[in-house]
């Protein structure tokens, strides 16, 4: 039952013991790419599937329920390349926290291992102890788990002969309800994998020599049981770590991972095109962490962190564990899985291809993102401004999409396509429609890109907490418009606990005493966080806006990445006068919090412009 599983959970220590004893267990000889069945301790009812892969990786499915708080039906239980063991023997490489415990009220997980032929044919693996079955091209292991709703999801561990890689792929018709995330997590010990990877991919190697998401040597919690830090008197003091910091907006990264001591050996996950995903091209999500008894790969399927829209059914999503001999991985080939009977799988003659014929509008110091979404799935591609901004999007599931060409990260004009299987869908020439910049401005603070990254400590957001020394201080001195600088003088975060009463200096000519907007655009908030205007010391103050949805911690862990807002108060002439002139902006909320988690609000621009 569930709650049997639940109450395992807590049983860790006699669970610790029974781990390292079926770890310890001996295995049969092993034929080159071969499906072995294994009965642990000669118990027909407690099965393992071996896959030999023939390229050095040898790996195991646990087929049963070893009563392991920290273990799981369908978990990678071994996990050896080289003679080396990657995985810890006494936690499952697993989906979420196992897949006896994804949906409520479910602990039955069903294990089913084939050897697949080149044509698709499927031989079952043998039942006998020992039994091997071999002559195939591919091998596939099945994990299927039903919720009580009717839902399924099934995962897939995939082979292909002579490579020390395996292929997954997860599809579910209903989000797994006890976590509320998809996501897959190899545990490596960390004397095999001790390294993280190199700077420019996520939780890459930053520039004082440190990984971000690297937690050894912390020994204070910084906030809930995730960011941590170090204390006075060591060398990093006043540093903070978490595996949050790991992340890299989407479209800028292709795989993660870690390395040895020698990096003589990588270990990496590569991601498919992501179609099955939530949050879109600039989507940031924790993907390591390294502790000091293992280094973790988290592939996120979905997850609410920073959600910026509902998550998606229905879809093969597939990623790829990769050895390499320490070099970063090269995409690998999955033509194969055409043959394999995968449930939500679309093959290329399914697909089809939207292909534009330029940007108008548009500023060349910008990048310009594609986005295309529907329920089913998201894509992405980037215009090409040196050729009008063309811009093509292969490989696209049929059906309608919504359109959206982002200045950076900033929404500029919003559209629709249609894709149909096997056909290029050609739109004319996308004239944007939607940028801020395009209004004149009497001053401005940053750009309307979509992004805080100009204003103080915008370039520290996603790889440290707001509290980390290594930030500048969040409440600098009132900021003087036409000699203040947004890198020094503007904060890119603002919290009602923190550094409110943000005031702006400016003067008008009595030529521009007049109706004028105030225009301030964000990024992402916390706690329902949204600004209010006041104007000259409170000679007028604008109506609160509108509460946004309460969502999860964003600012904290690592992202700025949300829903971007522009909100518009219009100050009447009457507020303003001719010389200097100021406004305050605040952050209200009807929620309480403390610190750096009270309401809060992420930056975008903030412009002075005649009232339209």
């Amino acid at each position: 039952m569930w709650i049997d599983r639940l109450c395992r959970r807590l049983r860790r220590l006699g669970a610790l013991a029974l781990a390292t004893g079926l770890a310890g267990m001996a295995s049969p000889a092993m034929a080159a790419f071969s499906l072995t069945t294994l009965h642990d301790g000669g118990n027909a009812a407690k099965v393992q599937y071996q896959v030999d892969t023939g390229g050095g990786l040898v790996f195991k499915v646990m087929a049963y329920d070893n009563g392991v708080s920290t273990q799981s039906k369908g978990d990678i239980s071994s996990l050896v390349y080289n003679g080396a063991q990657y995985a810890d023997a006494s936690r499952g490489s697993q989906l979420n926290s196992g897949f006896d415990f994804l949906y409520s009220n479910v602990s039955a997980v069903d294990v089913q291992a084939q050897m697949i032929s080149s044509t698709g044919a499927a031989t079952p693996a043998s039942t006998a102890n020992g039994g091997v079955v071999s002559g195939g091209a591919y091998i596939k292991v099945t994990v299927t788990v039903f919720s009580a709703n009717g839902g399924v999801l099934k995962h897939y561990y995939m082979a292909r002969s002579g490579e020390p890689r395996v292929y997954m792929g997860t599809y579910f018709t209903e989000e797994p309800d006890t976590l509320n995330l998809v996501r897959y997590i190899v545990r490596v010990p960390i004397g095999v994998l001790s390294r993280g990877p190199a700077a420019g991919v996520p939780g890459g190697l930053a520039s004082n020599g440190t990984w971000p998401q690297d937690l050894r040597g912390t020994n204070s919690t910084i906030e809930a049981s995730d960011v941590f830090g170090f204390s006075s008197g060591t060398s990093n003091a006043g540093q903070t770590r978490s595996k949050h910091y790991s992340n890299m907006r989407l479209k800028d990264w292709q795989y993660f991972g870690g390395l040895n001591s020698g990096s003589t050996v990588g270990l990496w996950f590569y991601r498919d095109n992501n179609e099955g995903n939530s949050g879109g091209p600039f989507y940031r999500s924790l993907l390591n962490q390294i502790t000091s008894t293992n280094n973790e790969l988290t592939y996120i399927v979905n997850y609410g962190e920073g959600q910026t829209e509902a998550f998606r059914m229905g879809v093969l999503n597939s990623y790829t564990l990769m050895f390499t001999g320490g070099a970063a991985p090269t995409a690998p080939d999955t033509s194969w899985f055409s043959v394999m009977g995968l449930d939500g799988f679309v093959a290329p003659s399914g697909r089809g291809t939207v292909a534009g014929v330029g940007l108008s509008g548009t500023d060349s110091a910008y990048t310009y993102t594609v986005g295309f979404s529907s329920d089913k799935a998201q894509y992405w591609t980037t215009a090409n401004l040196a050729n009008n901004g063309f811009f093509k999007s292969t490989g696209m599931r049929p059906g309608n999409y919504t359109v959206t060409v982002y200045k950076n990260e900033l929404a500029v004009y919003t559209g629709s396509v249609t894709v149909t299987a096997g056909n290029t869908t050609t739109l004319n020439t996308l004239t944007i429609n939607a940028d801020p910049s395009s209004t004149a401005a009497i001053w401005r603070i940053g750009n309307w890109d979509g992004l805080p990254n100009e204003f103080l400590n915008g370039g520290r957001l996603t790889t440290m907490h707001p509290s980390d020394v290594r930030m500048s201080s969040w409440v600098p001195a009132t900021f003087v418009v036409g000699s203040s600088s947004a890198a020094s003088g503007f904060p890119a975060y603002q919290w009602k606990d923190v550094n409110n009463a943000r005031v702006i200096q400016f003067n008008l000519t009595s030529a521009q005493v007049r109706n004028l907007t105030l225009r301030v655009g964000t990024t992402t908030d916390f706690n329902s966080a949204r600004p209010q205007v006041s104007v000259n010391n409170n000679s007028w103050t604008s109506a609160i806006p509108t509460a946004p949805p309460k969502g999860s911690r964003n600012l904290t862990v690592g992202t700025y990445r949300g829903v971007n807002r522009l909100y518009s108060f219009d100050i009447p002439s009457t507020a303003l006068v001719a010389g200097t002139n100021t406004v305050t902006l605040n952050v209200v909320s009807g929620t309480s919090g403390t610190g750096f988690l009270s309401p809060g609000l992420s930056y975008d621009a903030v412009d002075l412009i005649v009232t339209p």
